[in-house]
């Protein structure tokens, strides 16, 4: 497996080899072990699946305060997405800052996105489906979201604002200048 950090260190694109042969291909979507031997060893306690219809699907943003806090390693399984995480540690060089990945049933690749930042993507084909392992399990409490146009944030989604396709929640999440600090670097 090879590990990429993106624009924010901490945010690591991971694409498994692929073995090709006249039948398809396989390939291991997750190694505990040839990870941990290139330094990334998560513990991971639930795979969530969601499915999107409609291009344009927005899905975030989302993170987990503690004690509840999420990692995540997402793949698209089936589709597209842009796939991004948003640094929102306090203190942290980065934050406010974001990393982002094209994941495809195509290109196989991952995105880690540690405990600390907010995640989200936007589909970029109908009918995609999005699997991801997390470090916590969901807890409702927990759970936090900021606006996915947030202008302070600036982030280029890949959809015109009024062809987005949104939950009703998260049309109505707040700012992140409006959001107390959850995280801190």
């Amino acid at each position: 497996m090879k590990i990429d950090p993106l624009a924010i260190a901490e945010v690591l694109l991971i694409t498994p080899a692929r073995f090709a042969d006249n039948r398809g291909w396989f390939s291991e979507s997750w190694n505990q072990a040839k990870l941990a031997a290139q330094g990334f060893d998560h513990q991971f306690v639930q795979d969530n699946h969601s499915y999107s219809r409609a291009v344009g699907t927005i899905r975030g943003l989302h993170c987990q305060i503690a004690p509840f806090v999420q990692g995540k390693l997402v793949r698209c399984v089936r589709g597209a997405i842009w796939d991004v995480a948003v640094d929102i540690r306090r203190g942290s060089p980065t934050y406010g800052q974001f990393a982002a990945a094209e994941l495809s049933a195509d290109n196989g690749a991952q995105l880690w996105i540690p405990g600390g930042f907010l995640h989200g993507f936007c589909t970029l084909a109908p009918d995609t489906e999005v699997i991801y392992k997390v470090t916590s399990f969901y807890d409702k409490a927990s759970e936090r979201g900021v606006i996915w146009n947030d202008p302070d944030l600036s982030l280029p989604w890949p959809v015109a604002a009024g062809q987005a396709v949104l939950s009703d929640k998260d049309l109505v999440m707040p700012t992140l200048a409006d959001c107390p600090d959850w995280f801190s670097h």
